[in-house]
């Protein structure tokens, strides 16, 4: 007795990143928070080199 192979099988749709779009949603979300915090982790490196804050540092201090 032999297994007769499935004419149709079912395979799952492959995951895709979303498409950059203008205006709130979710790819500009991430994106946004992404340039977030490698600005913060910026700050805290010139902060940490200068020994200064970002206002003195810039001079409105």
């Amino acid at each position: 007795m032999t297994a007769e192979p499935e004419e149709n099988p079912i395979t799952p749709e492959p995951e895709t990143e979303p498409l950059p779009t203008f205006g709130f949603n979710a790819y500009a979300e991430r994106i946004n928070g992404r340039f977030a915090m490698i600005g913060f982790a910026i700050l805290m490196v010139l902060e940490i080199v200068t020994h200064q804050d970002l206002f003195t540092w810039l001079g409105l201090r």
